[in-house]
């Protein structure tokens, strides 16, 4: 394998997209399953097609012929209650339609809904992840939620997580809407509470999982180095572990920012940072000590919660960076074989499969949920250039550039409250307003 340089790492932190809003229904869909082991199969529910308002005359995305790439996909195994590997499979047609769009959801936000910011495909919203050797039943919300009744579920992450949680309200509100009872000053964290079913969701804002000092606005601006505690958890999210009956939890990207650590209040290093004179050190090191720490403190917890670990989510580029010309914009799934995973997020996989299997020895209270694989296959769940309006006409208006070029795959628009502010680069999570 070959050598990868901080330089080569830092310009892949732009470019490494994360879990797609069409990834994000299935992801919810095989943690239904893996709790649900111990009760009785459930029969798919009828979901009547939905048709599509589309308002665009822009041509479709240019669809790229590439040669195909080998991946090993692991092999398949079987898990202890019997039951097939969940995520070994394929993607397949699913000719029923989604569940939901953007017009039938109020959680899809500006920057997220590309079929009203002029997508003129579809075809992303007729896939179901189907495993090799077993079937995956379509997610209930109203078994889900009687399931939940006087329960709590929390999702402790970045930006993938709100996605999966925007994802689920989207499902569960065809049979209850959530109540929204908490945000934190920026609303990253946020509560939603089901009146009917005394049920209570959360997403926690940690993206490092570990304590950490930000210095970004919320346009996502920096005015100085990130600062993070290697030896200290994050309290945002181990003072409520406690209250909370399920829990999805997963580092990520955001270790791949410039940040220098820190242990016993002492500087020991710093990944990415050619301005100071700091010993520099791999991400991998970090991410590593943070895993090992979050899975210690899960296993001596008192609070028992059923936890799942999700592993990294990939990058869908090709041809380039985010700003060399890269994109991201096919209009279908990747078969197996035809695509390899990129070297940073072969990394981050290999470093939480190992610190899980290490956890699991000790006794974790924990389920690997490995997405890693199936998320690789879905390139076309990216919103590319649609995350803007109508962006050919703004591109036709302004003329093409550089930078025009690189937005197609990974302009972060920051929200707060709604808001919509400036264009930054910088690590975040799209998904277009569409199902597994």
């Amino acid at each position: 394998m070959k050598a990868y340089t901080s330089n080569n790492v830092i310009k892949k932190q732009f470019s490494l997209v994360v879990v797609k809003f069409a990834v994000c229904f299935l992801l919810l869909g095989l943690a239904y399953r893996l709790f649900l082991s111990n009760f009785e199969q459930f029969s798919q529910i009828e979901v009547n097609d939905i048709a599509l308002v589309s308002d665009n005359t822009l041509p479709p995305p240019v669809t790229v012929s590439e040669p195909p790439v080998t991946v090993d996909l692991p092999k398949n195994q079987t898990l202890q209650n019997g039951t097939c590997d969940l995520f070994i499979g394929d993607w397949i047609r699913d000719p029923s339609g989604p569940v939901y769009t953007n017009t039938t959801c109020d959680t899809i936000e500006f920057h997220q809904n590309c079929m009203k910011n002029g997508r003129p495909d579809t075809e992303y919203l007729y896939w179901r992840w189907n495993p090799r050797d077993c079937e995956l039943p379509r997610f209930s919300p109203k078994k889900f939620l009687n399931l939940m009744r006087n329960k709590s579920f929390a999702f402790i992450g970045d930006s993938i997580m709100r996605n999966h949680v925007q994802s689920l309200l989207c499902i569960l509100s065809q049979e209850e809407q959530g109540d929204a009872v908490y945000h934190d000053k920026q609303y990253k964290s946020r509560r939603w509470y089901f009146p009917n079913h005394n049920f209570t969701l959360s997403v926690i804002w940690s993206p490092f999982l570990a304590k950490a000092t930000v210095f970004e606005d919320d346009n996502g601006v920096s005015t100085d180095i990130t600062k993070l505690y290697l030896d200290k958890l994050d309290d945002v999210w181990t003072r409520q572990f406690d209250s909370f009956d399920y829990v999805v939890i997963a580092g990520g990207k955001w270790y791949l920012k410039s940040t220098i650590y820190y242990e016993n209040n002492t500087i020991v290093g710093c990944y990415y940072c050619p301005d100071k004179n700091i010993t520099q050190v791999g991400f991998e090191y970090a991410y590593r000590k943070a895993l090992n720490s979050t899975m210690k403190f899960i296993t001596s917890s008192k609070n028992k919660a059923l936890t799942f670990f999700r592993t990294t989510t990939p990058d869908h580029f090709e041809n380039g960076e985010w700003n060399t010309g890269g994109y991201c914009n096919r209009t279908g799934p990747f078969k197996e074989g035809e695509v390899d995973i990129g070297y940073v997020d072969e990394v981050m996989r290999k470093i939480e499969l190992e610190e899980f299997e290490r956890a699991s020895e000790l006794g974790l209270n924990m389920k690997l949920f490995d997405t890693t694989l199936l998320s690789l296959l879905r390139p076309d769940g990216h919103p590319g250039v649609y995350r803007q309006y109508q962006p050919f006409a703004r591109e036709s208006l302004i003329g093409s550039s550089p930078l025009t070029s690189g937005l197609s795959c990974f302009a972060e628009w920051s929200f707060e409250r709604g808001q919509l502010y400036n264009m930054n680069c910088c690590i975040g999570l799209y998904f277009c307003g569409c199902k597994a």
